[in-house]
């Protein structure tokens, strides 16, 4: 496994992580501070203005005021200063003290307190927690992923060594075709025969949109509900635009895995191409490329200054007949305009 997919298990087992447990963190020690501030068990007593001192308003701000007070608890006069009010203060008026009954010294001319303090800590707490299982959990998930797919914990990288010139590897060319009333996705040959289309035959807004699978080499044609894609602030994949998509009612990587696709990207090597080396079952399957508009003629002259467009047009060279699997994986790909999955 890359450094690039490396990075980005990373940083998607230490999504939640990074989100809730510094949350949680922020909202305990915010309502430990409010705990120790809380008044709500403060007595209120009347107190005499006995001094008015104004303070100099700032540029576009309000006047305020440092009032001193005079009150008595059991028998004792006390002295206090409230600073920065703002309203109406006169000499010899009264004011609404509130004082610490174990320590009546202590005052505030508003009381603070109530569940306030208690419900951050336990929303903190439950954020904390809960940061802390997601994150084992998805670590979890990722070795038994590595576990059910056979060479899913050792990407067989060194197999991919020449697998482009290898006898049996042959190139095809995977294509957004937005010129028909269906626009999707096609797959070709080198003499251009659709061998491979999914086509969008309903579009949502809202929900799943429908497309229309077909195999020419074989025959078969299937329909599948595709969800739009979705990404969570918290839990993005490093590099990663979106994260992931419903196919079928169930999460595209999920069953992409679930096919025994393990894939791993290397993001430097013909820069500024995305590269995709595919495994099946342990086993070399596909190396995918980004390329540009023109898939068949990447490398003409006239071309070769053509930037890649990232999501929407890819080379493939592959050994296999499943064209199924095939198709959904750069599929996937291409729906979630990802550059680092695995």
């Amino acid at each position: 496994m890359g450094f690039e997919n490396k990075a980005a298990r990373f940083m998607r087992n230490t999504g939640p992580a990074r989100f809730f447990v510094p949350a949680g963190l922020i909202m305990i020690v915010f309502g430990i501070i409010l705990l120790f501030l809380n008044t709500g068990n403060y007595v209120e007593t009347t107190g005499k203005i006995m001094a008015v001192t104004e303070i100099p308003a700032e540029e576009d701000g309000g006047q305020s005021f440092d009032v001193e007070v005079s009150y008595t608890v059991d028998g004792k006069e006390y002295d206090t200063t409230f600073s920065g009010l703002s309203g109406t203060f006169k000499t010899g008026d009264d004011i609404k003290v509130f004082y610490d009954p174990a320590d009546p010294a202590r005052t505030t001319n508003s009381k603070m307190g109530g569940i306030i303090p208690i419900v951050l800590i336990g929303v903190g707490a439950l954020a904390l927690v809960g940061g802390i299982v997601k994150t084992v959990s998805s670590f979890k998930k990722s070795r038994e992923l590595d576990a059910s797919v056979p060479g899913g914990g050792n990407f067989p990288s060194a197999e991919f060594e020449g697998f482009k010139e290898a006898p049996g590897v042959t190139e095809y060319y995977f294509r957004f075709d937005g010129h028909s009333l269906k626009p999707g996705y096609i797959v070709e040959d080198a003499g251009r025969n659709v061998l491979f289309e999914g086509k969008m035959t309903k579009q949502a807004l809202v929900g799943a949109r429908t497309y229309e699978f077909v195999n020419h080499k074989n025959g078969t044609t299937e329909t599948h509900e595709v969800g739009h894609t979705t990404s969570q602030t918290y839990n993005d994949e490093l590099f990663s635009a979106k994260s992931w998509f419903k196919f079928d009612g169930k999460n595209i990587w999920d069953v992409v895995h679930e096919r025994g696709v393990r894939l791993s990207t290397d993001l430097h090597s013909k820069f500024p191409y995305c590269i995709y080396d595919a495994a099946k079952g342990g086993k070399p399957f596909a190396h995918i490329e980004t390329t540009g508009i023109y898939v068949h003629e990447d490398e003409a002259a006239e071309h070769r200054i053509n930037i890649p467009t990232g999501n929407m047009y890819y080379r493939f060279w592959t050994n296999s007949d499943d064209f199924d699997t095939l198709f959904l994986t750069i599929f996937a790909i291409s729906e979630c305009e990802q550059t680092v999955v695995e």
